[in-house]
């Protein structure tokens, strides 16, 4: 049998600000809170569901160099561009890490920096 993700840790200063954020990208819910301000984020099923669940660890700096974990996301029920207004709209903004302008994908950040792209194919919700 193989392994399969459950889970992706994400450092960051402000969970509460960054679970507001992904919440609203993903459709996720709070899952779990703990005492240390670290928030689990993840599908209305809960953990443990085809979905990994999204854990936002209180970090007050960054580490040192680039992160090599980001986020890809695909939109669910409108086409790319609508949903890139949509994620543009929630506080991401673009970044430029030497795209082309011919990439099938927009990166971008979200509202503490931290790197994903919004992919072009559609998926289908779950």
């Amino acid at each position: 049998m193989a392994c399969r993700i459950s889970e992706l840790v994400l450092g960051c200063r402000e969970p509460e600000v960054l679970a507001r954020f992904w919440c609203e990208v993903l459709d996720f819910v709070v899952l779990d809170r703990e005492e240390d301000g670290t928030l689990e984020i993840g599908p209305r099923e809960g953990f443990g569901g085809p979905q990994p669940t999204i854990i936002l660890s209180r970090q007050d700096e960054p580490e040192e160099g680039k992160s090599r974990l980001h986020i890809d996301v695909n939109a669910t029920d409108r086409d790319q561009d609508a949903e890139l207004e949509r994620l543009l709209g929630l506080g991401a903004r673009p970044a430029d890490i030497g795209q082309t302008g011919e990439e099938g994908w927009h990166v971008l950040v979200d509202p503490e920096g931290n790197e994903f792209c919004l992919l072009k194919r559609r998926l289908d919700p779950l």
